[in-house]
Order: C-alpha cells, then sequence, then structure tokens
C-alpha cells in the first residue's frame, strides 16, 4: 500500500479483529516492500543474479580487509624473523616464569613451615684435656668449638668473602651477577672451575639439606637462602659459616681446623694461614694440608690475590705472606692419644649422661709420658717386629692411685683403631703367677717354702720348664724368679684353682677364669688394663685400685659436672703377704727372667709372661710410683718368631718407665725395705718359660713321693 507522496503505509496488527488466531508473527504479505507484492516478486526474480555478485564481492572484500594491516582495504605486511623471535621468546619467557613459579611454589611446600625453621643446634663438641690441662684430643660430629667472629683476625673472614663470594654484603642472598659471571667463566674454560653459589647458598645447604645435587635441591637451597638473609644479618649468616663448614682431615669449623692443621686457635691465626684455611672449602677432603700441602699452599696464594684484589689487604701484606706460607704445626701428641680419647668417650655417658653442650675432660694422661710410650712402642716394633714376628703391641702405664697416665692401644692408631689395651683379651702366660704365689702366701707359705721341681703329668698334660731342666726342692723365691712351671702348677693345685681365681679378681681382674690345674700358667684371656690394675696392690701396699682415666668434666661456663673423688676399694691384700711377693718379684728383675729391666736407682718389680708357641709376650713390672704392662703380638693370634716376656717386652717397660721415673724421687716399694735376696749366680738367668701342652719329651726322673702326688692323685687322678 502506497499513502500519501508515495510511502508505503505502515500496516499495525489489529487485537479482536475477525479471524485473528492470535498469532503475532509476521507474514511475507506484513513485511515492507518497494511496491506492490507482485512487483517485487517479479524484481526478485530479475535481481537474483545481480545480488549473487554483490554478496560475492562483500565476502571478497572482507577476506581482503583481514589480511591487511590497516583499514581501509590495505593489506598488513608479513612479520620479520626478529619479530618472530621476539614473539616466541615472550611467550615461553612467561611460560617459564610460570613454571619457575610453579617449581619453587612445590619445593616450598616440601619445606617445614618458615616460622617452624630454625638453625639447627651445634653438636656437642668434647675437648679432651691431659694432665696438664692442655688439649690432647677433641670428639664430637663438629670436633671444634664455636668462636664468635668479633674474635677472629679480621682478615680470617675477609679471606672468605674474598674467595668464596666477593658480593656477600650486597646481594639478598642469591648473586644473580656472580652466577653469571661463573658462567661465562666456566664456559671459556670449557670446564668447572667457578661455582655461583653464595655464602649463603652454601651455609642453608651444610645446615639444611644433603649433598646430592639436584634441581629439586637447588631451589630448596634458594628459598633457605633466601630466609637466611631476612632473618640474620650478614656477620651472623658469616660466622655461622666458619663455624659450621668442612675443612678436611675430620675437622668441622674453623677452630678445629686451626687446632687440626696448626696446633692454635683461630683466634691466632696469621695471614698466610687465613688464606689456607678459606681455601680449603672449595675442595677439603683433596687439598687437606695432611696430605696434599703443596695443593693447599698454592691455593692459599690464589685466595691472597683475591684479598688484594677485593682491597682487604695491601701488597705489602700480600708478599709478606707469599713469602712465609702456612706449614702444618708439628703434631705435639702422638696419634695414640687416639686410643685415650675412645676410652674417655666410651665412659662419659655413664658418668655425666647425655652431652648436651661443649664439655671439657682433664684426664690423668701425662702428654709426656704418652709420647714416650708411643715412641717406645714404635721404635720397638719398626727395629725387631718383622724380624720376631711381631705386629702389635699394647702399653699402660698406671699411678699407684689407678690413675692412667699412658695407654697405647697398638702401633698406629690411624690404622687401626682397635684398642689392645682395653678390648683385647689374651692369655697372659707366667705373668699370671703372682696371683698363684700370694694365694699361697695366703695359706700360710713363705718365700722360703721348699717345693718340688720335677716332672707332673696331670690327665696326659705334662707341663715342663723352658730349659728341659728340673731342679728338684727349691724355694718358692727362686721357683718365682725362674718362673718353673712344675712348682707353679703344684701350688694351684695345693690351694686349688677356684682359690687362686678368688684372689685374682680380689685383685682386679674382671675376666672369667676357667678353674683348672692350667690356670697358674695363665690360659685364661685377660686385658692388659686388667693385668696392670692387679698388680696395682702389690706397688701401693695392698690397696685395690679402680683404673681411671677421667679427672674432671666442665662445662663451657667452667661448672664442674663430674670429679674423681678416688673410691677406694679397700685392702685387697694384707701388708705382710705385700712385703712378701715384693721380696719374690724383685728377684724376677734382679736374677730372674726379666734381668734385662733397665731403671737405675730404683728397686722395681714385676713378672714376665709368654703363652702359647709364643703367641703372646708379657712384662708387666711396677715401682712405688709406677706400674706399667706391655703386650706384644699378633691380632689373628698367630705364633711369633719365638718373641717371650723377656725380650722385647722389658725393653719397652724400661724406656717408658725411665721416663716416668725422671726427677722423681726414688721410693722403696712396700714392705720390701733394702732387701737385697740372693740367687742365681751372674749370667744363668734363664729365658722365659712358654706355657706348653700336649705330648711332651720323656722326663728325666718321676715325682718323688709327697703332698704334691697326693693332691694331683685326689683332685685329677693319673693318667
Amino acid at each position: 500500500m502506497f499513502g500519501r507522496r508515495g510511502e508505503i503505509e505502515r500496516r499495525e496488527p489489529v487485537l479482536g479483529t475477525p479471524g485473528f488466531d492470535g498469532d503475532l508473527r509476521l507474514t511475507a504479505d506484513d513485511r515492507p516492500t518497494l511496491g506492490s507484492n507482485s512487483m517485487a516478486r517479479e524484481r526478485s526474480s530479475s535481481g537474483n543474479k545481480a545480488r549473487k555478485g554483490a554478496a560475492n564481492a562483500s565476502s571478497g572484500a572482507a577476506k581482503g580487509a583481514t589480511r591487511g594491516s590497516g583499514g581501509g582495504g590495505r593489506r598488513r605486511p608479513r612479520r620479520g624473523l626478529l619479530g618472530r623471535l621476539f614473539y616466541w621468546g615472550a611467550v615461553l619467557g612467561l611460560w617459564g616464569v610460570i613454571a619457575l613459579g610453579g617449581l619453587i611454589f612445590y619445593e616450598a611446600s616440601q619445606l617445614p613451615p618458615i616460622q617452624n625453621i630454625a638453625i639447627p643446634e651445634r653438636p656437642p663438641t668434647v675437648i679432651i684435656q691431659g694432665s696438664d690441662g692442655k688439649a690432647i684430643a677433641t670428639r664430637g660430629e663438629m670436633g671444634g668449638a664455636n668462636v664468635p667472629l668479633r674474635a677472629l683476625p679480621p682478615y680470617l673472614p675477609q679471606a672468605f668473602v674474598a674467595i668464596e663470594d666477593r658480593r656477600f654484603y650486597a646481594h639478598f642472598g642469591l648473586d644473580p651477577l656472580g652466577l653469571a659471571r661463573a658462567v661465562v667463566v666456566n664456559l671459556t674454560a670449557g670446564r668447572l672451575r667457578e661455582g655461583g653459589s653464595t655464602l649463603t647458598q652454601q651455609l642453608a645447604k651444610n645446615l639444611f639439606l644433603t649433598q646430592e645435587r639436584t634441581l629439586s635441591r637447588k631451589v630448596q637451597e634458594l628459598i633457605l637462602s633466601i630466609w637466611l638473609e631476612t632473618k640474620y644479618s650478614k656477620n651472623e649468616i658469616l660466622e655461622l659459616y666458619m663455624n659450621r663448614v668442612y675443612f678436611g682431615a675430620g675437622a668441622y669449623g674453623v677452630e678445629a681446623a686451626a687446632q687440626r692443621y696448626f696446633g692454635k686457635s683461630a683466634r691466632q691465626v696469621t695471614l698466610s694461614e687465613a688464606a689456607m684455611l678459606a681455601g680449603l672449602v672449595k675442595s677439603p677432603s683433596f687439598l687437606a694440608p695432611t696430605r696434599n700441602l703443596d695443593g693447599a699452599q698454592a691455593r692459599a696464594e690464589v685466595v691472597l690475590g683475591a684479598m688484594r684484589e677485593a682491597g682487604f689487604i695491601s701488597a705489602e701484606m700480600q708478599q709478606a705472606a707469599l713469602a712465609r706460607p702456612a706449614t702444618l704445626a708439628k703434631t705435639q701428641v702422638p696419634d695414640s692419644t687416639g686410643y685415650v680419647a675412645d676410652w674417655v668417650m666410651e665412659q662419659l655417658k655413664s658418668i655425666i649422661g647425655p652431652i648436651e653442650g661443649d664439655i671439657i675432660v682433664q684426664t690423668t694422661v701425662d702428654p709426656a709420658l704418652q709420647a714416650a710410650a708411643d715412641k717406645a712402642l714404635k721404635d720397638a716394633l719398626g727395629k725387631s717386629g718383622k724380624k720376631l714376628g711381631v705386629e702389635q703391641g699394647a702399653i699402660v702405664l698406671m699411678d699407684t692411685d689407678g690413675g692412667v697416665r699412658a695407654l697405647v692401644g697398638g702401633r698406629s692408631y690411624e690404622e687401626s683403631q682397635f684398642n689392645r689395651a682395653i678390648t683385647a683379651k689374651r692369655q697372659p702366660g707366667s705373668s699370671f703367677k703372682p696371683f698363684v704365689y700370694l694365694t699361697a702366701m695366703e695359706r700360710g707359705l713363705t718365700p722360703e717354702s721348699l717345693r718340688e721341681d720335677a716332672p707332673i703329668q696331670i690327665k696326659g698334660w705334662r707341663p715342663e720348664n723352658f730349659s728341659k731342666e728340673y731342679r728338684g726342692p727349691v724355694d718358692l723365691k727362686t721357683a718365682l724368679a725362674l718362673s718353673l712351671n712344675t712348682v707353679a702348677v703344684r701350688l694351684a693345685l695345693e690351694v686349688g684353682p677356684e682359690a687362686v681365681i678368688k684372689t685374682a679378681h680380689r685383685l682386679g681382674i674382671a675376666s672369667k677364669l676357667e678353674p683348672n690345674a692350667s690356670i697358674a700358667l695363665g690360659t685364661s684371656e685377660v686385658s692388659l688394663m686388667e693385668m696392670v690394675d692387679a698388680y696395682a696392690p702389690f706397688a701401693n701396699g695392698g690397696v685395690g685400685v679402680t683404673p681411671h682415666v677421667i679427672e674432671r668434666v666442665r662445662d663451657k661456663t667452667g661448672k664442674v659436672l663430674y670429679a674423681y673423688a678416688q673410691p677406694s676399694r679397700g685392702m685387697v691384700m694384707a701388708p705382710p703377704h705385700v712385703a712378701m711377693m715384693n721380696r719374690m718379684m724383685q728377684d724376677v728383675l734382679l736374677v730372674g727372667t726379666a734381668r734385662r729391666a733397665d731403671l737405675p736407682g730404683w728397686p722395681a718389680a714385676g713378672k714376665t709372661g709368654t703363652s702359647q708357641d709364643y703367641r703372646d709376650a708379657w712384662f708387666i713390672g711396677y715401682t712405688g710410683r709406677f706400674i706399667a704392662g706391655v703386650w706384644l703380638g699378633n691380632d689373628d693370634a698367630s705364633p711369633t718368631k719365638k718373641a717371650g716376656g723377656s725380650g722385647l717386652p722389658v725393653d719397652i717397660w724400661s724406656q717408658v718407665m725411665k721416663a716416668a721415673h725422671k726427677d722423681v724421687p726414688p721410693v722403696t716399694l712396700p714392705g720390701a725395705g733394702t732387701y737385697q735376696p740372693g740367687g742365681l749366680p751372674p749370667g744363668e738367668a734363664p729365658e722365659e718359660p712358654v706355657v706348653t701342652g700336649g705330648p711332651q719329651r720323656p722326663v728325666p726322673a718321676a715325682p718323688r713321693p709327697g703332698l704334691d702326688n697326693w693332691l694331683i692323685d685326689k683332685l685329677f687322678g693319673r693318667s
């Protein structure tokens, strides 16, 4: 429809008209057109092609506009290679940051909550001192005391900063510049020459993490480094680092390292020594000056150069330090003090309980006597050990109150930490006979009592004397001096093996002893420390003692945690019996098997011992001041080449006791007075008898009738 002036009439739907079905949707007739419906259909038919062409043209224009870089239908220029690299680099970088953030978040979740993280307590250090108050050993995981940074010479911490982390005071725990420099240096050198870790990162690794090289550990290290930097000052971090880092040779912390290598406190090190210490942390096991002094000195030169570049020292100071490089201090104490230190640590737990802080243990050990004992054993084995087939030995030197003044548990602690003076148990041979003779004295016999030296047989066992000769009736002092086996066995049977064992236990033997006839010849195994302990009552007048090495224990503030009260086990031997035994055992050194003993001006006594097949060689000897015991043998109990107690053990004993009695006024043996017993003519001292077993060669004479044979018949029967 057309309205006025050619306008198309607008139709509106009318509600409520007849025929309206309520559908308000437009029909084709309701849509407006330029003319009538018939005209529109005609035009539609004739304009289809025109519309299709227009549509195609419009579609092409739209595609062209999409490819163009600007409006108005212009085409966009193609992005260059640099642009694409920048684009994809930005994309990858963004994803990398996201991935790194996720990794950091994950690794942080594997750590304890930040509020729960704390610096682990430094493990306690045990400083072990000699009787003179000087340190002879340290024990503990760290092996040295904590030293405040302010107590150190300034060039010592500066050396660590110069060589390990020159930007330490500028970074926040991670040093990007230092890391980049390390990468460049390593790439240029074609090998790993520098590390990118800061001192803070190294401390975080040492305090909290393992030494494994993984990405996970490195990320955790970074997290903990930042935490350390936010919680502690730079100086506190540096102090922690220097007191925890490993310096090689078992030394943790700068104090332990200074003591280990230079024999002094870290407070007293020189510039050249400070440079060497700082240089060790790069490769402590390889550069430890105890095994690679040249390498440690070369590394110290590098440290001095770094200190000069950093402005910490002048050129004059550098040249002076280079002119006098650090060297190892001469060891003031022998390595055998390790046996002492181990024994101390074994006893501490029972004395003071768990060790919760640094402690100082003062011992009874005299460093000079320890060195003398160590030298005596090493010299003897070095000179005669191979010839005699002897590989090992042990020495115990004790005062008459039970204080251990020297203890050597083997020829080399570095090679073997097994303590042959305390732990090893071996057959003492004839050095056990004094307990048999003392038991006989306590049953009413005297040194002048006579017993038969003649062949004896007990159920097929025929103990015989070393010389294979027999003297017939002989007094007990001569029998002990000459170590006659037949007399010792007869005495043991006379008093009873059980009584002998009770005597030995009363004097200080703790090991289990077998109650048989061969007990008289020392066939039950004991330790060297037990034997020295059991001989102490002969030296001090009959008082039982307890061997001890710990005199006093203090904490780091000086508070006394323990002091030895010198408890006595009371009298274990009557004075008359002490006098008798000392008179007899003095003859062992004057006319008997230990005539090689050399201790001018001092009355001394003792007893030698050799076990079956020369497996063990002993000498336990004493004066009114000291008791010393020496054992020689092989760890596998193999026979030696006839090394007996009257030979090398007596020589070693003489050397140790000379050192112990130097400048000490002589005293007599308890009860012995000035008694000078007679004995064999000079030159007739026999070799030490050997405990033997099994079939023996025919004996020259049968035992004479008497009490001896009656006891044998009664106790053991005839074989």
